[in-house]
Parts: structure tokens; C-alpha cells; sequence
């Protein structure tokens, strides 16, 4: 994966697509779960997280209680040890990483996979229903994200060739 080129590109057509998925506000076409269940499934095959890992390298998950007893426990620390070296907490409460990118990323591999935090398994979110509700999300990760900026590119042109828009 080419990240310096994803960021080119992705800054180059963001407005476009933040354009799209705000008029998805309003406009909602009757099928959307399936043409995201169709542009997700095409989308895969070419995207490979695991040759990017950009959302490891540019953003921190939001660590929820049970993810810090779970994660501290597999690495043999109390929750307080975990939170103390890793975390720091937001304005809004949140527990976030100190660090980016993320101190569990190893050879663009998340070396806590298995107990990974909720907020990274349900990472890119694709699969939230109903998808238009979640566009907030999905604006924020265009240029972070090469399977969402895909994602939605695709959605948008399928969207705006096939429907009154």
C-alpha cells in the first residue's frame, strides 16, 4: 500500500465524497444495504489492511473498561499498570492512547489482536446498520482509511450513474 499516494488522492477527492455522504443525510436510496453489502464485498479484494495499518499509524481507539481489564490481563498487568504506561484520558473522558502510532502495532501487525479493543475490531465500521447514520464516522476516515475512501467512492459513483440524485 502506498500511503503517501492514498494521501494525495484521498485529499484530492475528500470534499466530493464528504459532499456525497452528507446528502445521504437526506437522500437514502431504497437500497443502500445492498449496494454497501456489494461495494464492501468488491472493496476487500483489493484492499489489505495488513499492508497499511494507517489507522494504527494515525488514530487511537477509544479503550473501554472492559477493554483495559482484558487487555491488561493478557499482558499480565493490573488494569492500573496498563492504563498508567498506555493511556491518557480525553476532555470527554474517553481513554485513549498516549502514542501514535500505537504502541501495539508490530510490523504493521497488532500484536493484541485476539483482545484487541472493541473500538479496533469494529474498525472501519462498514458494517454498522443503517450505514447513513454513521457518515460522521465515515467522513473522518476518508483520508485515513483506504477501504473507506474506497468504499464510498464506489458507492458514490453507483449512486450518481444509477439513481435520480
Amino acid at each position: 500500500m502506498d500511503l503517501k499516494r492514498f494521501r494525495v488522492v484521498a485529499a484530492r477527492k475528500k470534499g466530493k465524497l464528504t459532499a456525497f455522504l452528507n446528502k445521504l443525510d437526506d437522500v437514502v436510496p431504497e437500497d443502500m444495504p445492498k449496494l454497501v453489502a456489494e461495494a464492501d464485498a468488491s472493496m476487500w479484494k483489493e484492499v489489505d489492511c495488513m499492508a497499511c495499518a494507517n489507522c494504527c499509524k494515525t488514530m487511537t481507539p477509544t479503550f473501554r473498561r472492559s477493554d483495559i481489564t482484558r487487555i491488561s490481563a493478557h499482558l499480565g498487568m493490573k488494569p492500573k499498570e496498563f492504563v498508567n504506561k498506555w493511556l491518557e484520558k480525553e476532555e470527554d473522558g474517553d481513554w485513549v492512547n498516549k502514542q501514535q502510532p500505537c504502541q501495539f502495532l508490530v510490523d504493521n501487525k497488532c500484536s493484541i489482536y485476539e483482545v484487541r479493543p472493541k473500538d479496533c475490531a469494529e474498525f472501519p465500521h462498514h458494517n454498522k446498520k443503517p450505514f447513513d447514520l454513521y457518515n460522521d464516522t465515515f467522513i473522518q476516515n476518508l483520508h485515513r482509511c483506504p477501504a473507506t475512501f474506497t468504499l464510498v467512492d464506489r458507492l458514490m459513483k453507483k449512486v450518481e450513474k444509477e439513481y435520480e440524485w
